[in-house]
Protein backbone atom coordinates (compact mmCIF):
# COMPACT_ATOMS: atom_id res chain seq x y z
CA UNK A 1 0.00 0.00 0.00
CA UNK A 2 1.32 3.54 -0.58
CA UNK A 3 2.27 5.84 1.78
CA UNK A 4 0.90 8.85 0.07
CA UNK A 5 -2.82 10.07 1.23
CA UNK A 6 -5.55 11.78 -0.56
CA UNK A 7 -5.94 13.48 2.48
CA UNK A 8 -2.31 14.82 2.81
CA UNK A 9 -1.12 14.95 -0.14
CA UNK A 10 2.59 15.36 -1.20
CA UNK A 11 3.31 19.50 -1.91
CA UNK A 12 5.62 21.82 -3.32
CA UNK A 13 7.07 24.60 -1.01
CA UNK A 14 4.81 26.63 -3.17
CA UNK A 15 1.81 25.18 -1.76
CA UNK A 16 3.31 24.44 1.68
CA UNK A 17 4.17 28.58 1.85
CA UNK A 18 0.49 29.08 0.39
CA UNK A 19 -1.21 26.78 3.23
CA UNK A 20 1.16 28.77 6.00
CA UNK A 21 -0.43 31.82 5.24
CA UNK A 22 -3.77 30.27 5.21
CA UNK A 23 -3.39 28.94 8.56
CA UNK A 24 -2.36 32.14 10.25
CA UNK A 25 1.61 30.69 10.74
CA UNK A 26 3.59 33.58 10.47
CA UNK A 27 5.96 34.17 7.66
CA UNK A 28 9.14 33.53 9.65
CA UNK A 29 7.70 30.00 10.18
CA UNK A 30 9.59 28.94 6.73
CA UNK A 31 11.51 25.60 7.39
CA UNK A 32 14.03 25.91 4.09
CA UNK A 33 17.33 26.88 4.77
CA UNK A 34 18.43 30.89 3.97
CA UNK A 35 19.01 31.51 0.03
CA UNK A 36 17.65 27.99 -0.60
CA UNK A 37 15.52 27.66 -3.79
CA UNK A 38 12.96 26.48 -2.18
CA UNK A 39 12.58 28.83 0.81
CA UNK A 40 12.57 30.93 -2.20
CA UNK A 41 9.38 28.96 -3.45
CA UNK A 42 7.81 28.75 0.15
CA UNK A 43 8.21 32.43 0.03
CA UNK A 44 6.49 32.81 -3.01
CA UNK A 45 3.64 31.08 -1.93
CA UNK A 46 3.44 32.48 1.13
CA UNK A 47 3.16 36.45 -0.89
CA UNK A 48 0.97 34.74 -3.32
CA UNK A 49 3.81 36.42 -5.82
CA UNK A 50 7.35 35.53 -7.33
CA UNK A 51 10.00 37.59 -4.77
CA UNK A 52 11.33 38.92 -7.66
CA UNK A 53 7.99 40.65 -9.04
CA UNK A 54 7.47 44.40 -7.78
CA UNK A 55 4.07 44.48 -5.94
CA UNK A 56 0.52 46.27 -8.41
CA UNK A 57 0.89 49.43 -7.83
CA UNK A 58 -3.11 50.96 -7.24
CA UNK A 59 -4.74 52.56 -10.83
CA UNK A 60 -5.28 56.32 -10.45
CA UNK A 61 -8.39 56.81 -12.04
CA UNK A 62 -8.19 60.68 -14.38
Amino acid sequence: MSQTSLHNPPSDPITEGARARAQGRPKDACPYPTRSAARTAWLEGYDGAPVDRAPDLPVRNG
